[in-house]
């Protein structure tokens, strides 16, 4: 089944980037001359996705601006022949996709952010992209990968990459069998959130994006409701069920991910990025070059 829909949460507060956050949604922090944001509704649409839900909370209009016209703009590039590449720029990025938005209207976590989708999703499978996880891949976006494996097997995926020994307790640890005759896609049996060094079973951990099956939504409810006042319930607990049951599938994607939550993240995304950009690369390197041996 063609996956069509696509999910962003983008409901978080940020406070591991204050005070940028503060008034500035994290998901609108610029990787060079884009937000955060658009790389991921530019990820789905290249993967063939045409309609996305992003769960927004207050204070994050500004996102639903960004992805609509701005008539005065447009007006305004229009009258200058030279800026005729910037107005198309603009222009494109209000028709990437059918874009709708939804509150979370309480701060209760992924979890009950995406079961506020439900109505969206209905009874097709959707991807999921995080909000703080950008993951750049031009040849093949990784959500596009996620999609033809759910597409090959009908089970939900978990999109996963390695990380260092040292970092894993700050994500999860999945228990995987690779499947023969694949080189990317796992059978993953079990997942442990903020693993103790004892508890790891790999280095894998979910980094930032997710196809889920409809069955998702009725486990996440069930989950909802026996999950007591104040408490959290875990996406992980929900997928590490699904995978006891053999129907969960974790897919070491392709693409450089960079975490738009954490500071370091952001450095490294708008430095990478800048030395590839067309415009800027050559002389950002240049001047790095230059940089590095003063320190």
């Amino acid at each position: 089944m063609k996956i069509t829909k696509a999910i962003i949460p983008a409901a978080g507060l940020g406070t591991r980037v204050l005070p940028a956050s503060k008034s500035v949604p994290k998901e609108m922090l610029n990787i060079v001359d884009k937000p955060a944001i658009q790389y991921l509704v530019e990820e789905a649409a290249a993967a063939g996705i045409t309609d996305i839900l992003v769960i927004t909370n207050r204070g994050k209009g500004v996102i639903e601006d960004h992805f609509d016209h701005s008539f005065e703009l447009e007006k305004n590039l229009e009258g200058n022949p030279s800026k005729a590449a910037l107005l198309e720029s603009v222009k494109r990025v209000a028709d990437l996709a059918n874009i709708s938005y939804i509150r979370q209207k309480e701060t209760k976590g992924l979890a009950h952010a995406l079961y506020c989708a439900r109505a969206f999703a209905g009874n097709d499978p959707v991807a999921v992209l995080y909000g703080d996880d950008v993951v750049i891949n031009e040849k093949n976006p990784a959500i596009g990968q996620l999609c033809e494996a759910y597409e090959k097997y009908g089970k939900t995926v978990v999109g996963v990459q390695s990380v260092t020994a040292d970092k894993i307790g700050l994500y999860c640890s999945l228990g995987v069998t690779p499947i023969e005759g694949e080189s990317r896609v796992m059978n993953c049996h079990k997942i442990i959130e903020k693993p103790k060094p004892e508890e790891v079973m790999s280095l894998f951990a979910i980094l930032g994006r997710v196809v889920m099956g409809p069955e998702m939504f009725p486990l996440i409810e069930q989950g909802l409701e026996n999950t007591p006042e104040g408490k959290e319930l875990y996406l992980t607990d929900i997928f590490s069920d699904l995978g006891k049951e053999g129907r969960l599938l974790a897919y070491d994607f392709e693409g450089n991910r960079y975490d738009m939550g954490n500071k370091l993240g952001i450095m490294k995304a708008n430095c990478e990025v800048a030395l590839s950009h067309p415009e800027i690369g050559e002389d950002f390197k240049a001047y790095l070059k230059e940089l590095v041996k003063t320190f």
